[in-house]
């Protein structure tokens, strides 16, 4: 029986591992890096080891501090959780040597899996469909393409003539879409072959790399197994995890709104046959790519997935729990429970839109998701929230930016997908930016509901545009008929949810969370809370609301950086410029209430330092006040390369002196696990060169100028 568990990870799936053990009666111990010191995860665990450092090789990474922690604690297993050290083979040694119970498969199936390319040969060798593909290392060469290619597409389509197909690099080991490239066109390959391998042996200490076709427009689709030590393996349903972007999941659901009864019989069945293959033991996933009636392995994931709590939802089991029974003996029963209903699962990330989607640092002021039943444990019903972070937990550049997963479950599709939109539109997010604001597009979106959905939804389907952005352009809003109260259309069951313009898949279902109707009024809502707060504090005529006249005169005027607030309150009541028939009905600091065509719209304000945040039905808005009278700024040099966010400078390709053209790769930083390019502006020649290969540099830092040429 296992008595002390040392969970080897932290954030939300530190947590999550934690909830089952305080249910089952096992003590905890929790491991943290020095950025992670103040963590929720710390505070939850009965007893905390520090891993000094920061970095993941020094810390989360390190088999001997981990070890050592477990020893030091008295604690008799280890949980690798996901992602760090849970597909490593030689640490489930470790672990196992050191007397120690490991949550996890034996080794030797870690090992077997632990390489996409010797998988992919194993599972050939037992029957289970998978793509070919070749593998591409230091100094692979276009000759060495040439042959690949010949020999690739020659097995895909009988002839050696299919170089238009794409391909897809991927690395050998981890995965979340790190060492991972597209490549369309063949003189690419080589470049994409090295970044993809610096970027894996960051990741995950493997630089290994190989490449295979790129099905486009196919399906994500993967099974959950268990099996135990007595020979018994479930199938527990699939999973659909179409929607990615980057190569990393950002939605998940199941079942599958287009696995037929057949095809998942298909599919639940070549994952056990993986299972059986390796002498698997514990939970794990074997992923699939589906495209019409093609079906081909793509890896297997020796641990717990990050999407697992939508199959605890539907199949009414505590995975966690059970992966605890596993290791302690316990043989399974025959065959596993039935599914019931519907699950879907979104990945909350800090990560800004408008910058290519950038990761995110700096301080959560709030994280509050309405109408949560449930946190880190399986439900009957309702929403549940598995999160690593908590008000006023820090967002550093070390780790993944994934904030939090948000699950819904329901009696159908329709149901679990409307509440979960509907909670994500409502969640008070003040601090970093995130990606909420696509989830709810992609939820409410017509070809979704539809389960129209593949793994280029987000690249077919553009939602992130300016129109689809609560901050873009204003548009007139001079009466009723603009509908600044519309309706959210109700959902569909997808047999039908591609009637009708609102649930054209062609575009976007009309979204009232978002776009230009949000920004005009909760801009308006922002300058009269802060009216207010001012009021408030004034020790004369403190009765009278900011901006009242007593005759005619200029407008109260607040300035963001997103647009500009003109109002003036007189006798006949609030007068807001571009926004006719909007009454004021009250306002305080931190809650404004406004009428607009005889409709109320209620506004929490929220002022932090440098940002203002306003939520509402209409949608979450993030403001940024300009001051009245702005101080000094330093100027920076025309051409000038800002690093965009705190990281290390992984590489620089060019030199004093050198000529760039437009787009061309100037550097390489590095930052939460992640390569970001950073690219000349223009054609020209670098005229100073500010870092060097492994500097340390802050988000703003002038890491290179370029002069444009004449």
């Amino acid at each position: 029986m296992i008595g002390r568990l040392l969970v080897a990870n932290r954030g939300e799936i530190a947590r999550r591992v934690f909830r089952t053990c305080r249910d089952l009666g096992i003590e905890t111990v929790a491991v943290f890096s020095d950025a992670d010191a103040d963590a929720p995860h710390v505070a939850e665990a009965d007893q905390a080891v520090r891993l000094s450092g920061v970095k993941p090789a020094d810390t989360y990474l390190s088999t001997e501090k981990i070890i050592d922690a477990a020893r030091r604690t008295g604690a008799d297993a280890v949980h690798p959780g996901y992602g760090f050290l849970s597909e490593n083979a030689a640490f489930a040694r470790a672990v196992l040597d050191a007397g120690l119970t490991w949550i996890g498969p034996p080794p030797e199936a870690v090992a077997a899996m632990g390489s996409k390319i010797e998988a992919k040969a194993l599972m050939s060798g037992a029957g289970v469909p998978v793509l070919p593909g070749f593998t591409a290392g230091p100094g692979y060469s276009m000759d060495d393409l040439e042959r690949d290619l010949d020999v690739v597409f020659t097995r895909m389509s009988g002839s050696a003539s299919g170089w238009s197909i794409p391909l897809l690099v991927k690395a050998s080991a981890g995965g979340g879409g790190r060492g991972m490239r597209i490549v369309r066109l063949t003189d690419d390959l080589p470049e994409a072959v090295e970044s993809a391998r610096r970027e894996a042996l960051s990741a995950f200490g493997d630089g290994t790399v190989f490449v295979e076709p790129l099905l486009e427009r196919a399906r994500h689709i993967e099974v959950q197994i268990l099996a135990d030590r007595h020979g018994t393996v479930w199938a527990l349903g699939e999973r659909e995890c179409s929607i990615q972007r980057r190569h990393q999941k950002v939605v998940e659901e199941t079942p599958s709104p287009a696995i037929s009864p057949e095809m998942r019989e298909r599919l639940c069945d070549a994952a056990i046959k993986a299972a059986e293959t390796i002498g698997y033991v514990g939970a794990g996933t074997v992923e699939f790519l589906v495209k019409d009636d093609t079906v081909a392995f793509l890896e297997m994931n020796t641990r717990l997935q990050v999407e697992h709590p939508v199959t605890e939802c539907v199949y009414g089991v505590d995975l966690v729990e059970l992966q605890l029974r596993v290791a302690e003996g316990t043989r399974l029963a025959a065959s596993p429970p039935r599914p019931s209903g519907h699950a879907v699962e979104v990945r909350l990330y800090a990560e800004d839109p408008a910058r290519d989607w950038l990761p995110q640092s700096g301080t959560l002021h709030r994280f509050d998701v309405p109408g949560v039943d449930a946190r880190f444990a399986p439900m009957s019903h309702g929403l549940r929230l598995d999160s690593g972070v908590e008000d006023g937990s820090e967002i550093g550049v070390h780790y993944d930016p994934m904030l939090a997963k948000v699950i819904s479950y329901g009696a159908s599709r329709a149901e679990a997908v409307r509440r979960l939109a509907t909670a994500l539109a409502s969640a008070r997010i003040h601090g970093p930016v995130t990606n909420r604001d696509l989830l709810v597009r992609v939820l409410r979106h017509g070809a979704f509901l539809a389960g129209d959905t593949h793994t280029g939804f987000l690249d077919e389907h553009d939602l992130t545009g300016p129109e689809h952005d609560p901050a873009g352009p204003v548009h007139d809003l001079t009466g009723p008929e603009q509908g600044l109260s519309e309706p959210v259309h109700d959902l569909a069951e997808p047999e039908h949810a591609s009637t009708g313009p609102a649930h054209d898949p062609a575009g976007p279902t009309r979204d009232p969370s978002a776009g230009p109707r949000a920004l005009p009024l909760s801009a308006l809502a922002a300058a009269l809370a802060s009216a207010a707060a001012n009021r408030a504090a004034a020790t004369v005529q403190a009765g009278l609301p900011s901006g009242w006249r007593n005759v005619v005169s200029q407008p109260q005027r607040t300035a963001f950086a997103e647009t500009e607030v003109a109002y003036r309150i007189s006798r006949d009541g609030l007068r807001a410029e571009g926004l006719p028939h909007t009454d004021l009905v009250s306002a305080t600091p931190a809650l404004v209430v406004l009428e607009t065509s005889g409709v109320r719209h209620r506004f929490a304000v929220a002022r932090y330092d440098g940002v203002t945040h306003v939520d509402s039905p209409l949608g979450s808005v993030r403001l940024t006040p300009l001051p009245r009278l702005p101080e000094p700024v330093v100027h920076v040099a025309p051409g000038s390369l800002l690093a965009p966010m705190p990281g290390t400078v992984l590489r620089v390709d060019v030199k004093p002196g050198d000529p760039v053209g437009a787009g061309q790769v100037v550097m390489v930083l590095e930052a939460m696990k992640m390569e970001h390019r950073i690219t000349a502006p223009t054609s020209g020649t670098v005229s100073a060169l500010n870092v060097t290969p492994g500097r340390q540099v802050e988000a703003g830092t002038v890491l290179a100028v370029i002069e444009e040429r004449d």
